[in-house]
């Protein structure tokens, strides 16, 4: 590192005011500070706000505890592929497997963001933001394994375009990107996003699935069964090697098909504890989020007669199953998106738990609503934290009354 850096101090002036690629100057600032701590400090005189992180640190972090879910998900995609085929393999060449087939949409999502996020520090004359260290990892954890690459490109760049960009960038944008890179695919391309073989890897020529094996998601496994199977603690599915209960153990393991990164609630709680821990996100919301989720999971359960096996689902199963628990860990708790105030943060979570169990059990049709919860919440954000600081303005006022 130390030899790279030598080469780009050789080079800077070049970039500099003056010098002959000084309109690319921004640009190579922004590449500079994308490896490199910047040189730059705040002056010593005057009010400044000075910290030992900053947002590029703050991002590594999230990075940092979302390895354990994206390990993991490599390990998975090649454990389901393989047991798709009826073939018993080691957790070297599943881990093998499902890090080739993993890694290619992570480098699409990458190279397209910040070869966006280039463009549009050409344009602005300003540094690169930070903020898509994070959405380049999201992306690619919230979709199908067997998503085509040129679909994560159109969504990605669309989602730095859209969903930050046009809002004057990281810090100000209402939506969380990756979710609206998700709802894009969703929206735009459904049959790539939903069904069965999609959350199992491609097959090579002269393969076939054996007979029995659906690689169906727990969620849509649940829509199709009956309340006499739901009651009894799970729901039979064959994975062509023997009959399997679902149980909630198997959803907070991980070993299930789903998106790449949201199938081990314990991998998600791992990362869930790092990021409480160095204060990165708000445990406020994620634990009202599993609460609202919780709350509404349990009150369906005592209603005497369902609308659908969904109401006989035990509330656990919502926790452990889809991408509740990744979104409420990794998503709601994005800084910029969701609220500010402390009571607000019980609000926005609590809501978006209650949220996604709305969606789930009165629309079989749609059995995952994390994504929309968030993004419906992330626009009221703002709208709780202004109630909030209303609140306690009154409150203050009431306080301070001068009497005539």
């Amino acid at each position: 590192m130390k030899g790279l850096e030598k080469y780009i101090n050789k080079i800077k002036p070049n970039f500099e005011k003056g010098g002959k690629h000084e309109k690319w100057g921004s640009v190579f600032e922004s590449f500079e500070t994308f490896i490199f701590v910047s040189s730059k400090t705040a002056p010593k005189r005057g009010a400044h706000i000075r910290d030992a992180i900053d947002s590029k640190r703050l991002m590594s972090i999230v990075v940092i505890a979302l390895i354990p879910a994206m390990l993991f998900g490599m390990w998975n995609v090649g454990y389901q592929h393989f047991l798709s085929l009826g073939t018993d393999t080691g957790i070297w060449q599943e881990f093998l497997h499902g890090f080739i087939k993993v890694l290619p949409i992570i480098l699409v999502s990458y190279i397209a963001g910040l070869g966006t996020e280039f463009v549009f520090v050409y344009i602005k004359k300003k540094e690169i933001e930070e903020g898509f260290l994070v959405s380049g990892l999201l992306i690619p954890l919230i979709v199908p394994v067997d998503i085509p690459l040129w679909m994560v490109a159109v969504a990605t760049i669309l989602a730095v375009i859209l969903g930050k960009e046009v809002f004057g960038g990281t810090g100000m944008n209402i939506f969380n990107p990756a979710l609206l890179a998700r709802a894009f695919l969703f929206f735009g391309y459904a049959k790539k996003m939903s069904g069965d073989k999609i959350w199992i890897s491609g097959l090579e020529k002269g393969q076939n699935i054996i007979d029995g094996f659906s690689g169906a998601t727990p969620l849509s496994q649940f829509a199709g069964a009956t309340k006499e199977e739901i009651a009894d603690g799970g729901f039979k599915i064959i994975d062509g090697l023997h009959n399997n209960i679902v149980s909630a153990y198997d959803m907070f393991m991980g070993w299930i098909p789903g998106s790449i990164g949201e199938t081990s609630t314990l991998m998600i709680l791992i990362g869930a504890v790092i990021l409480i821990y160095t204060g990165v996100a708000s445990w406020k919301i994620m634990l009202s989020g599993f609460l609202g989720a919780s709350a509404l999971g349990l009150l369906l359960n005592v209603l005497p007669d369902g609308l659908n096996p969904y109401f006989e689902l035990p509330f656990y199963y919502h926790l452990v199953s889809g991408g509740l628990a990744f979104g409420i860990v990794f998503m709601a708790t994005d800084p910029v998106t969701s609220a500010q105030t402390e009571k607000g943060k019980w609000i926005y979570g609590f809501l978006i738990g209650v949220l996604i169990i709305i969606i789930r059990v009165f629309n079989p049709g749609y059995p995952e609503g994390t994504m929309l919860a968030i993004l419906f919440m992330n626009a009221f954000a703002p709208l709780i934290d202004h109630y909030i600081i209303r609140g306690n303005v009154k409150k203050r006022l009431k306080r301070l009354k001068v009497k005539s």
